[in-house]
């Protein structure tokens, strides 16, 4: 549905948030620069940057993309203010629990990181104000993009396995886990749909805007969009039945705590963690003890040696057993 970011999802969906000098610039990438097109950064008073693949551009005073910074198009703080003004509706009081999490999400799934000066009260943050930066991240499906390892979130009866993913940032992690997610939902060669939920608590999976996912993650998935993990997966156990749970990049003690709980409970859990190797994974004392428990089945190593999305190395976790795919 969304494996090609056209011109027509560009305008639809990004262009009216953005000034209309930022409009200009992103119409002169060609459709392969947009089929690429992976983040659009506004900083106010520094060059407009576009991430695309692996090379950062910026535009010239003809609109022409250059690598030349001291020519670049420079973001005004006036454009950036106009710009929080649209994605938040025009109130931001409205947006302002958004606002504390540092990100807005927009229909379409797309989100806008925040920065500028951070307010906090007690320890912890209460909102951002004088925001001076915006990171526009695109939004993307990729339909199929889990079939080559599919079969591995399966044990011989057809029963979901707890699968964890290592990867550092920019990877695929989120776009794999958003397609096995469709396939273990809607079903596929290899087993029936199941109940699945997904705990999304930056809306990075499925793109809720308003409470609505906007990317596909399957007709028999629930999801809690803005969740705390360890609290959504309790939500899950106790309200929605599902036969596995979804999230994304595990960090606090709680939420291992929780993903054990959720094993001894019965249910599967596919998540990720952000590393580079499954070396380093172990190396980290909460994670390595849910290794060393058997609460997953199995460790997906991913890089961007080939692209987004490349799979290094399947660990079998429970018998330290590894197969490399190469």
């Amino acid at each position: 549905m969304r494996d090609d970011f056209s011109a027509q999802i560009l305008s639809q969906e990004i262009f009216p948030y953005l000034p209309f000098s930022v409009r200009e610039c992103l119409m002169k990438l060609s459709q392969d620069q947009l089929d690429k097109l992976e983040e659009i950064r506004l900083r106010a008073e520094k060059p407009l940057l576009c991430l695309i693949g692996d090379d950062e551009y910026g535009f010239d005073p003809d609109r022409n993309w250059t690598r030349d910074w001291q020519q670049a198009y420079r973001t005004t703080e006036e454009e950036v203010q106009r710009t929080v003004s649209a994605i938040s509706e025009h109130s931001r009081y409205a947006f302002e629990e958004e606002i504390k999490r540092g990100f807005i999400t927009l229909p379409g799934g797309h989100r806008v990181g925040l920065s500028g000066q951070v307010l906090c009260d007690g320890g912890q943050v209460r909102t951002l104000r004088r925001i001076s930066g915006l990171a526009f991240r695109i939004a993307r499906e990729c339909k199929g993009c889990g079939d080559a390892i599919l079969n591995e979130f399966y044990d011989p009866k057809k029963e979901i396995l707890s699968i964890l993913f290592v990867s550092p940032p920019r990877c695929g992690k989120t776009t794999l886990l958003r397609d096995i997610c469709r396939q273990l939902s809607d079903g596929n060669a290899y087993a029936k749909g199941k109940p699945i939920t997904i705990i999304d608590e930056r809306s990075e999976i499925a793109g809720s805007f308003l409470g609505v996912p906007q990317l596909d993650v399957g007709v028999r998935t629930d999801v809690l969009d803005g969740c705390p993990k360890a609290e959504g997966m309790i939500m899950a156990l106790r309200s929605l039945s599902p036969r596995a749970i979804i999230t994304d990049e595990i960090s606090r003690p709680e939420d291992a705590r929780q993903l054990q709980e959720c094993t001894f409970s019965g249910v599967s859990v596919i998540t990720s963690v952000h590393a580079s190797s499954f070396e380093e994974v172990q190396s980290r004392p909460g994670v390595c003890q849910l290794l060393q428990e058997g609460v997953f089945h199995k460790a997906i190593i991913l890089s961007r040696r080939n692209g987004p999305g490349t799979i290094e190395k399947i660990v079998r976790c429970q018998t330290e057993w590894e197969t490399s795919i190469l």
